[in-house]
């Protein structure tokens, strides 16, 4: 389905967010592509990343998953907003054993506040992509930006 960004400025301000979070930095995630409705995100392996089998941790999955579909999400909201995950489900469908994560957001249904999305998680091992994870995802329009990081009090 083609949807319409209400923000003409969707793409800066996706690439901006994904650069504002850390935990991407950390984990080493690349945000490879955005479209209005579709996010696509790159995880390299690295042994910090693993479980106790050497694959990719189920919460690593998770969170490609949940960015995904939220910076999916994000593209298409107001330019004044900012994007929260509501809740999600995730089905572990093979394990992450790979030396990349590929991760393909998609909006299923927009709508004022809460967005429905999907993500495929994929796993690339010998040049060989195979699906390893579902997730269904509900995301959060939040009007107002949220312009400085929250920090807990100290």
């Amino acid at each position: 389905m083609k949807y319409t960004p209400s923000d003409p400025c969707f793409e800066k301000k996706v690439r901006d967010s994904f650069l504002r979070q850390k935990f991407m930095t950390t984990i080493g995630a690349q945000l490879v592509s955005i479209e209005p409705g579709i996010c696509e995100i790159h995880l390299p392996y690295k042994p910090g990343l693993s479980q106790q089998h050497g694959f990719f941790h189920a919460g690593v999955i998770g969170t490609i998953a949940d960015n995904c579909a939220g910076y999916a999400a994000f593209s298409l909201m107001d330019a004044d907003s900012s994007v929260l995950s509501v809740e999600y489900k995730l089905n572990l469908l093979a394990p992450g054993d790979g030396e990349m994560l590929i991760g393909q957001g998609k909006v299923i249904k927009p709508g004022r506040t809460l967005t429905i999305c999907r993500s495929t998680i994929y796993v690339v091992k010998n040049n060989t992509k195979k699906r390893c994870a579902d997730a269904l995802l509900t995301m959060m329009q939040m009007k107002g930006k949220l312009d400085e990081p929250h920090r807990p009090p100290t």
